[in-house]
């Protein structure tokens, strides 16, 4: 079969099976994109496509193809190599670093594979913006050659085996256009780089479940990418001969990119990508307190710092999250009171500061804070009470009420009182009772006759008792 004048082989969605059986017979020369994704194709890559150099995409993703990644492919132009979630293993292969490969290649996604080894120190790929390679094998440190990479809009190294320390260099001024940086679950350590602050486009990052010390940087800046592409100047790329056809965002990609919030997992794919903005710094050891800066990321809709050793209270100034939906806090050593600002938080949809060191009363029971957040959301905080906590507050501990106290402050009045009240009324009753005692048997001589007999039988029974 002559296919010579083939250009595009779309079969993806299907049910195809078994090998991919192209052969040179097949005469692929002249084809451009190739996309097999979601079938049930197995076997290895098929060394006849080494013939195919016009071949500018691959898209072969969710199969069960197995194998190693052929040398081969860093011959071609390729702009897109899209094999996610196959049984792929070995390294990355050190033909990627060739030039022919590394001067187009715009998207490379090979998560959700076995790939092990090391990343490539040489793998710099001028015109890359889309880096996938999670859900694999991977280990070692994360390579100073990833920074050169001055269009990578998307970094996402999470699920691996990666140690030693964030790159520095990630904060690189070169690196405009950085969106997501995504390094989670690795074996990372050392403190949060200072160079981070740099970064004018960032709307995700996410550095949980790692070894990550220290305090966060206060300068750290997140914001959604349809705010963060103002501050581009792009006159500044201007002397390196870029034509903005070349620029993120001026082509369609498949870019998909997970995010844990509301204490769940989702995976947010096309146009949703522009709105996604957060930080996940969880799990982690980092100490200090949560910067009152954080407050300033106003386009954020998830903040997730639990499971570290953050202290010092809560800053009021995250009350100025506007658009958050997820604000998890819990795990820490946080003291102090729950800032009632909070309750301005109309989109927060999910809400936690269990196991703490929190005092006071939750926020008042207004807007989304008065059905959405049950006890679960203020647990293992000893020294708090109110509601929705069974315990009541005293009133020794509760805070000044104004002079109209809400509904829920009249309820909980209605709780015990607290010791210093109780000794206090004990003594006036105590005193009243014996003067009206008293005035009983002054006025009522039967009454004062009756009170002496009752105490000289008294006497007189006593005397027997300890005498005899």
């Amino acid at each position: 079969m002559n296919c010579s004048y083939l250009t595009v082989l779309i079969l993806s969605n299907n049910t195809l099976h078994g090998q991919i059986l192209f052969s040179s017979i097949f005469n692929l020369r002249n084809l451009k994109i190739l996309r097999l994704a979601q079938n049930n194709l197995t076997r290895v890559i098929p060394n006849a496509l080494a013939n195919s150099s016009k071949l500018l995409i691959m898209d072969i993703g969710y199969n069960h193809i197995s194998g190693q990644i052929p040398g081969w492919m860093g011959d071609l132009g390729l702009f897109k190599i899209i094999m996610p979630n196959n049984h792929i293993e070995g390294p990355i292969p050190k033909e990627f670093c060739s030039s022919g490969l590394s001067s187009v290649l715009g998207v490379l996604d090979l998560s959700m594979n076995n790939i092990s080894g090391t990343l490539p120190s040489c793998l710099v790929l001028s015109n890359i913006n889309h880096i996938h390679l999670s859900e694999n094998r991977l280990r070692g440190p994360i390579p100073n050659s990833l920074c050169r990479n001055i269009f990578l809009e998307t970094l996402d190294l999470s699920h691996n085996q990666l140690s030693g320390s964030v790159p520095s260099c990630l904060g690189n001024s070169s690196l405009l256009f950085l969106r997501y940086l995504v390094l989670k679950h690795n074996n990372l350590e050392g403190e949060i780089p200072n160079q981070l602050c740099q970064l004018k486009t960032l709307s995700l990052i996410d550095l949980s479940h790692n070894n990550l010390s220290s305090a966060i940087p206060l300068c750290l800046n997140v914001t959604a990418y349809e705010e963060a592409i103002v501050k581009i100047d792009y006159n500044s790329i201007n002397p390196f001969g870029i034509s903005f056809h070349t620029l993120p965002g001026w082509f369609a990609t498949d870019e998909s990119i997970e995010l844990t919030t509301k204490n769940t997992s989702y995976s947010y794919k096309g146009r949703i990508l522009v709105y996604l903005s957060g930080i996940d710094l969880s799990s982690n050891k980092l100490t200090g307190k949560i910067p009152p800066e954080m407050g300033n990321f106003h386009t954020i809709i998830m903040m997730n710092l639990s499971h570290n050793s953050l202290s010092g209270a809560i800053p009021p100034s995250l009350s100025k999250l506007g658009k958050i939906e997820s604000l998890d806090l819990s795990y820490n050593n946080l003291s102090g009171s729950i800032p009632r600002e909070l309750v301005e938080l109309n989109f927060l949809a999910y809400f936690n500061v269990s196991y703490n060191n929190l005092s006071g009363k939750p926020p008042p029971r207004t807007a989304q804070f008065a059905t959405d957040f049950d006890e679960n959301s203020y647990w293992g905080n000893p020294l708090l009470c109110g509601k929705p906590l069974p315990k009541n507050c005293s009133k020794s501990i509760e805070e000044p009420s104004s002079s109209n106290p809400t509904k829920d402050d009249q309820e909980e009045d209605g709780g015990f009182m607290d010791i210093e009240s109780f000794f206090q009324t004990f003594g006036v009753s105590y005193t009243v009772v014996l003067l009206g005692i008293a005035a009983v048997l002054y006025i009522n001589p039967y009454w004062r006759r009756a009170w002496f007999y009752f105490i000289q039988r008294l006497i007189t029974t006593c005397f027997y008792i300890f005498c005899h």
